[in-house]
Formats: C-alpha cells, structure tokens, sequence
C-alpha cells in the first residue's frame, strides 16, 4: 500500500511540464496577453511560480515586481532580487510605504495596538499570532498580539474578536495594495497576473480576497506546500528562498506560517491534510504520522472549520445573473 507521504511524491519533470503547458495556453491562447508579472515575496511559492512562467514563456516575457513596505522583513527584498536575477528576468522594486501611509493604515492600526498596550510607541515591533497548541487540546482559535518595547522586553495578550477585526482589516491593505500595483505592472505591458496560491492556502483560506487572491491565473493552486518545495528544488530556486521559513511577512516582528495560521508544521501538515481530503482512516494516518486518534481528530476540525468559515473568499460575487 501507497503511504500518504508516498502519496504526495510528485514527478518533477511531469509537472513542470504539465504547468507550463498549462501557463502558456492561459497567457497567450485564453487571455491573449504578452506576458506575466508575478509578484515576488522572497518566498518558495512566488519564486516557483516565476520560475515556471520563464520556461513557458521565455524570461524576456516575465516581469516581476518586489514590493516592500516599511514593516517587511530585509530578507524578501533581498530573496526577491536573488530569485529574479537567478531567472534572468526584468524586475522592478517599488516601495508600498507612502501607499499605505495614505490610507493611515499605520496610525490607525497602532492606535489599536495602544489601546492593548498603553506603553507601545511607533518605534515598538509587533505580531499576531494564535496558540500552538493546538493538537494537544480541544481550544478555540483566539489571537494573541505580542509587542517588543524599545528596550527589547516582549509582551503579549489575547486580543478581542474587535480589535482582531480592525488589526486584520488594516493589515489586509497591505497585499490589496500590491494587487492594485500588480495589475497596473501587468496592464501597461499588456500581462496576465500570475498568483502564488499553494492548495493548502486556498481550501483552508490562507490569503486576502483581492489581494493576494486577486489574480488571473493560479498555476501551484493545486499542490500542496512540500510539493512546491520539491518542485522548487527540481527548478533550481536560489537556496536562500528554499532554506527561509514560510511567513506572510505582515508584522514588523517576524511570525511564521505556522504561529500565524496552521499550528502544524507543514511536513505533517499537508500529510494530514491529504489524509482529511481523502477520507483516510484514522488507525493508518496514526500508524504514519505518529499522533494520536485523538489528535488527528482535532486537527480535521480545524481544517473543516477553516475550510468552512472562507468559503466566500473562492466565489464570485453574488448576483441576480443576467
């Protein structure tokens, strides 16, 4: 029998063929365009997908853009420069600071932030994250936001479902900001937007509806984050991408993936996931992944509640129809 980790091998070769089938018919055959942008984060997904709109289209049809804000860690300008030089691929930094500033998205976020910690000053880092602990009891996700004071001290305290909302809806016009800047890339060159989405991502609704999500084409939408990572290998990322652990790179204080969102590392992850989606009893995931029933258990609740409370973020918008 086929082990779930067996079962999410993938043929390198296969696939990036298949891909960039898939990306050359959507770019020049369906939307009829030149070329591709892709926005470049430093991380695994945006190079893998710049990678793969190289070899279906050529490096002199792909445009990538890094977009940096005043918050965003070094490394993404730095891995995004790496990886577009490594493509051989134009590129362009543009710095989102003065964007957002426009929208008071700074100073109305910190007022917050203030509220839950009186002492927080401009100069103070901040992150959100939610409890870890999440196969080991039965919990509701809450936020927690954790500030570094100019002396270096960290605090943190769990956040209202209020001031989540208002951190969150700031936050968000980060990646709708770069969307916009996207487009305006892609449309005076007469390009497709090509998005960085992985499967994990989109079913359990980790990504901004028109932001990250507003793209054209999702190319990696349907593989898992350790498949991207294989194919990353096998298209010869630059290695700091490949070393660097994932983050939505959202806060001034760095906080993973995982802190953020899944609560799994992504190597069980995406097993357990694969195991949800296909139904898998629980006596051969305990067998392969060494948890408990129990704790499989709580983490298909996880992901159905995800799954359940992003369903909006993969559909249209409502209509009466034509």
């Amino acid at each position: 029998m086929t082990s779930l980790k067996q079962s999410l091998d993938l043929d390198c070769v296969e696939e990036s063929e298949r891909l960039c089938s898939f990306i050359k018919e959507q770019v020049l055959m369906r939307y009829k365009r030149k070329g591709a942008v892709v926005g470049l984060s430093g991380g695994i997904d945006s190079a893998v997908t710049a990678a793969l709109c190289v070899r279906s289209l050529g490096k002199e049809r792909v445009f990538g853009l890094i977009l940096p804000e005043k918050e965003s860690s070094p490394d993404s300008k730095e891995l995004g420069i790496a990886c577009a030089e490594r493509l051989g691929i134009s590129f362009e930094i543009v710095d989102i600071t003065l964007q957002l500033e426009a929208f008071d998205l700074y100073k109305v976020r910190n007022q917050v932030i203030k509220k839950v910690f009186p002492e927080f000053v401009e100069s103070c880092k901040f992150k959100v994250s939610v409890p870890q602990d999440l196969l080991e009891r039965d919990r509701f996700n809450f936020r927690i936001l954790t500030v570094q004071l100019p002396n270096g001290e960290l605090k943190e305290k769990r956040l209202s479902i209020s001031d989540w909302f208002q951190i969150s809806a700031a936050q968000n016009i980060k990646q709708r900001t770069r969307m916009i800047n996207l487009y305006y890339s892609a449309e005076k060159r007469h390009y497709l937007v090509a998005g960085t989405t992985n499967r994990t991502e989109l079913l359990l609704g980790f990504y901004v509806k028109y932001g990250d999500g507003g793209v054209d084409i999702e190319p990696i939408s349907h593989l898992y984050k350790t498949q991207v990572y294989k194919l990353g290998e096998y298209l010869n990322i630059p290695e700091g991408v490949l070393e660097r652990p994932p983050s939505p790179d959202t806060y001034s204080l760095t906080v993973s993936d995982r802190e953020f969102f899944f609560c799994i590392p992504y190597d069980i992850l995406d097993i357990l996931f694969y195991a949800w989606e296909n139904n898998t009893p629980s006596d051969r995931i305990c067998s392969e992944v060494n948890l408990t029933e129990e704790q499989i258990k709580r983490a298909f609740r996880d992901f159905e509640s995800k799954k359940n409370s992003s369903w909006h973020l993969r559909e249209l918008p409502g209509g009466m129809g034509l």
